[in-house]
């Protein structure tokens, strides 16, 4: 413990976190993922409900769930990062059912669930591949260890898996036709706008009949340029995994120059035009043409560090997967001696938990626990529905997966209502079960595994992370003396950790 304002602090001054239920703005592309889960699961469920092998579903899942990763990036970096994805989710579905296949050992199983569900998160967060992250990897493959399986059934499984998954990486594509500059366009006109509320912040208010902007304090000023220099970093970024060069990125990039230049002189500069080029860019207009050099100027930022090979960047990840692989264990563990038959929901739970530091673990805790108490509500009132039919199951599953995805994004907990029951619907896939079961069995779980998770995140601290975290408390104070944001920490930036996604 150490003394703040003469008291000591300790464990409990890291937890509390007041607004952890507090719902946000949604992105502004949530009805992205929403409408591609659902697209990338319909075909595959329907096509198994016709041929009579609905117990099929659960594996053809596991494909289609990859149409939710990478919508926020360019088209040709995105094929790449989906043929991640699909090669990540098959590896770990493959371990399940070889596994799977060769014991039914509980203790085993949790294991060997334990170790993949670390691998996951470290490799999730090495390659920042974004939301949803290493959860939904996590959920498809604990889930299968804990299914009957042999060896030759293997290769009948994993085929609708590879199907759907193929189906899931062209619809993630297939805005690409349409829009084949959209991701760049997004995170140009992003960086536009948060510029220009920089600029406002900052005092150019008076002379642009803007009324009382420019009146905010200095951390307000700090924290606005801080935001806008993130979201430059961001749409450079975006221009630069756009590919070849083309015209349309050409123009993005003079307007993103323009950006820059705004943010090294905010109180020179007039926040009118930058809102009105981001209103054009947004959609399919043709871009502003506007004179000026392309390339990142450097002005008013600091550029991210360049990334090093896959090696390197698992390196300072190993207390993160060591806490991920001991929690999960221990998690699975505790609700196999509780008599739980199928534990990989505690895996899951603990697996969903691990964040930047322990207070973002916590409140993550707190969501979880929320959103799946509800969650399991929610599928009582929906089992007599669901039962009335195959057709209805589906259907049901569908619409959960839309809810999730359009919710997730306000926040963790309102997004977890919808991703519960429709994770326990699909269990029921190969047959209807008992529900009082599922909901007893899905509540243990959930209190186990964030109670454990927890507990393990205290015994296998990240003194990296806690270095970034307490030089992180000075970084306002700094930016309101200097005016200048030098951005977050480049160790801070961990991908699925900090944004939202569906998550089981």
């Amino acid at each position: 413990m150490k003394l703040v304002k003469g008291r000591s602090e300790g464990l409990g001054d890291r937890l509390p976190q007041p607004g952890v239920l507090r719902l946000g703005r949604p992105s502004d592309i949530w009805f992205k993922p929403a409408l591609s889960v659902v697209v990338a699961v319909a075909p595959p469920n329907l096509a198994l409900l016709t041929l009579g092998r609905l117990d099929l579903a659960m594996y053809a899942m596991a494909g289609s769930l990859c149409a939710l990763y990478a919508h926020d990036r360019p088209y040709a970096a995105r094929a790449r990062a989906l043929a991640w994805v699909v090669l990540g989710m098959l590896g770990g579905l493959t371990t399940a059912l070889v596994t799977a296949s060769l014991t039914t050992d509980g203790v085993v199983l949790v294991t060997v669930g334990a170790v993949l569900a670390a691998v996951q998160k470290a490799l999730c967060d090495a390659t920042r591949i974004g939301p949803p992250g290493n959860v939904v990897l996590t959920f498809i493959s604990s889930a299968v260890l804990f299914t009957p399986q042999t060896l030759d059934r293997i290769p009948g499984h994993l085929a609708p898996a590879v199907a759907a998954a193929a189906w899931a990486w062209l619809v993630g594509m297939a805005p690409g036709l349409l829009r084949p500059h959209g991701p760049e366009r997004r995170a140009t006109a992003a960086a536009l706008t948060a510029t220009a509320a920089c600029v406002e912040t900052s005092g150019r208010g008076d002379t642009v009949g803007t009324g009382a902007v420019g009146s905010g304090t200095a951390d307000d000023r700090a924290h606005a340029h801080a935001a806008a220099g993130a979201a430059v970093r961001a749409a450079r970024h975006s221009l630069l995994a756009a590919g070849r060069p083309a015209e349309t990125r050409a123009a993005l990039d003079r307007l993103l120059v323009r950006a820059e230049a705004a943010l090294a002189a905010p109180a020179d500069a007039d926040p009118a035009p930058l809102r009105a080029w981001a209103r054009q860019v947004r959609g399919n207009r043709p871009v502003p043409a506007v004179d000026g050099p392309t390339g990142p100027t450097g002005i008013g930022i600091e550029p991210a560090p360049p990334r090093g090979p896959l090696w390197r960047r698992l390196g300072p990840l190993g207390p993160l997967a060591v806490r991920t692989a001991l929690g999960c264990a221990l998690a699975g563990y505790a609700s196999l001696a509780l008599g739980i038959g199928r534990p990989y929901w505690a895996l899951v739970t603990a697996a969903s938990l691990y964040q930047a530091n322990l207070t973002l673990t916590w409140g993550r805790g707190v969501q979880r626990v929320v959103g799946n108490l509800l969650g399991v509500l929610l599928f009582a009132a929906l089992v007599p529905l669901a039962h009335s039919g195959e057709v209805a199951l589906v259907l049901c599953c569908l619409a959960l997966n839309f809810g999730a995805e359009a919710l997730i994004a306000r926040n963790y907990w309102l997004g977890s209502v919808c991703v519960t029951p429709m994770a326990l619907l699909v269990t029921e896939f190969a047959g209807f079960q008992e529900p009082g079961r599922l909901i007893t069995e899905r509540v243990v779980d959930t209190l186990v595994g964030a109670l454990v998770g927890l507990a393990a995140a205290v015994a296998v601290p990240d003194r990296r992370w806690q270095r970034v975290v307490r030089a992180g408390r000075t970084v306002p104070r700094t930016l309101a003396a200097t005016g200048r944001s030098r951005g977050p920490h480049p160790d801070q930036r961990t991908g699925s950790d900090t944004t939202e996604g569906v998550r089981p």
